[in-house]
């Protein structure tokens, strides 16, 4: 019997559970860190993680793994990292540049936003997920810009998964988000106040691709006392507009 089939668990189960062990608050993590948040044995994480950083999956500076460069160039190769971020980025940076404050671009993943792409400048905010990191699709103007446009089984299955609250302004009732999501198509953005993080508000239109379908959305993110709904909402949307006009050329 493989040590494998001993285990349970084969080595892409392991790797991905080494992977898993990291997130945007542990990015580099010692030996021990990586048994405790991966669940593997000892021995196992030890073998695993040496495998990886042959492989290029992981670096080892000094006495901590950290995911390897070779993961990066591979997840540039991937469409939606390829074609829509490459279409979109121009008009991100545009945005970035109009209102002086963070900009995104994300996709639904399950009930998730994928953080594809985030542009922030001279005013840090550390709460906000990094690019590749998820959020929640109930409570963030990006994950309500896409669902206002998708199919209902979507839609159900995204509200049906949960609505935990993350702050006191957090929406968890359906009707209620529902209500968020049906105000979209009217006023051609969605928001969402202080939902996600205490003093942080954003803005977010859909972006479309060539048959008309939703594949993303992107928005402006910031102190709320700046992000003034009436001045941002219409900036937001036309560079959404843009964003899918260059997206659909593209494809």
């Amino acid at each position: 019997m493989s040590p494998a089939e001993r285990d349970g668990v084969g080595g892409l189960d392991r790797a991905a559970a080494i992977f898993g062990a990291f997130d945007a608050t542990h990015r580099e993590l010692t030996l021990a860190a990586l048994v405790e948040r991966s669940g593997l044995p000892r021995s196992t994480a030890h073998r695993t993680a040496d495998k990886m950083i042959r492989l290029g999956w992981l670096d080892k500076p000094q006495d901590r793994y950290r995911v390897g460069n070779r993961l990066f160039e591979i997840s540039s190769l991937a469409p939606i990292r390829h074609q829509l971020r490459e279409s979109v980025l121009p008009f991100l940076q545009d945005l970035h540049h109009a209102t002086k404050t963070t900009v995104q671009l994300g996709v639904l993943d399950g009930t998730q936003i994928l953080v594809v792409e985030r542009i922030t400048g001279h005013r840090p905010m550390p709460m906000l997920e990094q690019a590749g990191g998820t959020i929640p699709a109930y409570c963030s103007a990006l994950g309500r810009a896409i669902l206002a446009y998708c199919d209902p089984d979507t839609v159900r299955t995204v509200l049906s998964a949960g609505l935990p609250r993350r702050t006191p302004r957090t929406l968890t009732n359906p009707l209620a988000v529902m209500r968020e999501l049906t105000a979209v198509p009217d006023q051609g953005w969605a928001t969402e106040h202080e939902e996600g993080n205490i003093g942080v508000s954003c803005v977010a239109a859909p972006v479309f691709g060539p048959l008309g379908d939703v594949v993303a959305a992107l928005s402006v993110t910031g102190p709320s006392k700046l992000i003034r709904t009436d001045r941002i909402g219409p900036a937001v949307r036309l560079a959404a507009a843009a964003a899918s006009r260059a997206y659909a050329r593209s494809r």
